[in-house]
């Protein structure tokens, strides 16, 4: 790892970077699923990782991409996934009055769409719990401040998604991102039980999924 000033240095530019790119990108263009997850956001978010953890002269692993503690990295995200995906049950009972499994794919097959799914959360889980998240812990010293400084600055880049692309009335915006800054807290909670970004990655999946089942 570099001195911590440099590391918190490097994470406050990549969220400022993050917050005002991928922001501006959400307001003006609105390309196809596809386009934008295998392509536009993996050079959004991740080029500029891997620009400074080069310039920091660290390894991969530094941004929790080892093989080490893979399979209890499994083993938690799985366990608090099952949690998420009872919330994610729940809230399509209460707002269906029963349980409706009229998923919102689009033209795309549950595989293909479950790809995407994958793709979006190795880029997002990378950048914020993997350099994020793992930088702001380092300089600080707290796991739980790291926490949740990273996981609110989580759930503001969500916001342009939630006004621009969704409309969500205002209460339906605050829940969508209080919902949000939970699952960054659970996300970096995993992370820093394992220092693997697989489990944030798969329970970025197992968070997501059943959100996009059950609504």
């Amino acid at each position: 790892m570099p001195k911590k000033e440099v590391a918190l240095k490097n994470a406050t530019l990549l969220a400022a970077y993050l917050l005002l790119v991928w922001g501006f990108y959400r307001m003006l263009f609105r390309l196809p699923v596809e386009i934008e997850e295998l392509f536009i956001k993996p050079i959004v978010w991740l080029v500029p990782v891997f620009y400074f953890i080069r310039k920091e002269k660290v390894g991969l692993s530094s941004l929790g991409i080892t093989l080490k503690n893979l399979f209890p990295a499994i083993y938690i995200s799985l366990a608090l996934g099952l949690l998420f995906a009872l919330e994610g049950f729940l809230i399509n009972f209460v707002k269906h009055e029963g349980v409706d499994f009229s998923a919102n794919l689009g033209e795309n097959p549950f595989m293909l769409a479950l790809g995407f799914s994958l793709a979006t959360a190795i880029s997002e889980e990378v950048a914020f719990r993997g350099y994020l998240f793992n930088r702001v812990w380092y300089a600080l010293g707290s796991e739980w401040k790291a926490n949740v400084i990273t996981s609110i600055v989580w759930a503001l880049i969500h916001v342009p998604i939630a006004v621009f692309w969704w409309e969500l009335s205002v209460a339906a915006t605050f829940g969508y991102l209080l919902l949000t800054t939970v699952f960054g807290i659970g996300s970096a909670f995993v992370f820093a039980r394992t220092k693997n970004v697989a489990s944030s990655v798969l329970l970025h999946v197992l968070w997501e999924w059943p959100i996009v089942l059950f609504r």
